[in-house]
């Protein structure tokens, strides 16, 4: 599966204001690992910040003065989205503004008749419901470095995004279980016992390097969610061989 995490910068908070986008940050993900490939622009808005707005960004209207317009990067904004799964925290706001910019273009429909859209922020308040799900509050609940986050830039967020969506998602999307190769990975090495006789099992063989890398991913799930029951029945099964 082929992933985009994107984030924004705004001269406010509503779009309906008249507000635009200052800034996109977008990391591409494949099959849930970073590809290398990124997206990122600064614009230019054309208004003024809204009081508060710029304090948060840290940006200013002479730094974006020479800036594109964002009708001069939507091609190249669109073509790098494009069919990908759209991962927003708090999509309705990042959507809602890109959606008002590409509607002052004619004939370039919204971003969801482009990609599919996952909303971090509400996977979080399902998870976590009560509980601040700011995405500083979720960085430091799953153990996600976010020390160089000092204002608000879209290309770093969507960087910290991406590390806190793989912790909200660890678990079974990363051994493979929801992958359409999965059923055919299991039949290739199924084995089959003919009625009244007996097939040896199969034996896999570990590696040094590989059995460390096993017992580090165990360690930072571990970490992450608070408990491990691999790493639990580990424990109890060499409690009980002791």
């Amino acid at each position: 599966m082929r992933q985009v995490i994107l984030d924004t910068e705004t001269t406010g908070l509503e779009w309906q204001k008249g507000n635009r986008v200052v800034e996109i940050g977008c990391v591409e993900m494949l099959e849930r690992r970073p590809t290398g490939r990124t997206f990122h622009r600064y614009l230019k808005p054309d208004r003024e910040f809204e009081p508060g707005a710029q304090e948060v960004t840290g940006l200013t209207l002479e730094f974006l003065a020479d800036k594109p317009r964002f009708a001069e990067v939507a091609g190249e904004f669109l073509d790098f989205i494009d069919g990908a799964e759209l991962v927003i925290h708090n999509a309705a706001f990042d959507l809602g503004f890109l959606n008002a910019e590409l509607a002052r273009l004619d004939g370039l429909g919204r971003i969801q008749d482009r990609c599919t859209v996952e909303d971090t922020l509400l996977m979080a308040r399902q998870r976590y419901p009560g509980q601040r799900n700011s995405l500083d509050a979720l960085c430091k609940r799953l153990g996600v470095d976010n020390s160089q986050r000092q204002l608000h830039g879209a290309l770093l967020d969507a960087q910290i995004l991406m590390d806190v969506y793989l912790a909200l998602t660890s678990g079974q999307g990363e051994i493979g279980f929801d992958s359409e190769a999965a059923p055919q990975a299991a039949a290739e090495v199924a084995f089959v016992v003919e009625l009244g006789e007996a097939a040896p099992r199969p034996r896999v063989h570990v590696s040094a390097e590989e059995a460390e890398a096993h017992a580090a991913r165990l360690a930072g799930l571990a970490k992450k969610a608070g408990r491990c029951v691999w790493l639990e029945l580990e424990a109890e099964a060499e409690a009980g061989a002791a």
